[in-house]
């Protein structure tokens, strides 16, 4: 039976960083607004960013996380939370226009065992659905399949958000 290969070099740079010290991404997002577009970061608020996750699960998945680096809920305060509540909104609506998926996965994972890839730095989850989208790869081989380039993404999320003038808060 002949195998076939799925080239996933984005990926490499998660492999090789397991297991490593690393600096908190979102921090360094968060210093270099000039390096918005190079790090997929689509909206910065008061308190808060959203960007695309560079190790997606599927198409437009959005990490949100406010701008103070806290790993826990309680160590937010109420501005940092409504306004996290706001974007989970907001970035639905850009992607309800982007790319039409049929519902969302919203969600956190606290501490590593909880599957949290970086626990010192809180950030919530939005994971675009379609219907029948967990297909043979995901189930057989535990591989994702993306159909659209990050750049292509992200210059679609950032054109409909200009000019519905989103995040709105």
């Amino acid at each position: 039976m002949k195998r076939n290969n799925l080239w996933a070099p984005w990926r490499i740079g998660y492999v090789q960083g397991l297991g490593k010290k690393q600096n908190c991404f979102i921090c360094d997002n968060i210093k270099h607004p000039e390096q918005d577009e190079d790090n997929f970061v689509l909206w910065r608020t008061g308190n808060c960013l959203v960007m695309l996750n560079r190790f997606p699960y599927n198409n437009g998945h959005l990490l949100l996380a406010p701008q103070r680096h806290a790993g826990e809920l309680a160590e937010l305060n109420d501005g940092e939370l409504l306004e996290l509540a706001k974007l989970i909104a907001a970035s639905q609506k850009v992607l309800t226009a982007a790319i039409k998926p049929c519902g969302f996965n919203v969600g956190m994972n606290f501490g590593r065992c909880a599957g949290a890839g970086l626990p010192e730095h809180l950030h919530i989850h939005i994971v675009p659905r379609w219907d029948g989208d967990t297909n043979f790869m995901d189930v057989c081989a535990d591989t994702d399949v993306i159909s659209q380039s990050m750049r292509d993404l992200y210059r679609q999320l950032k054109d409909i958000s200009d000019k519905n003038n989103l995040p709105g808060l």
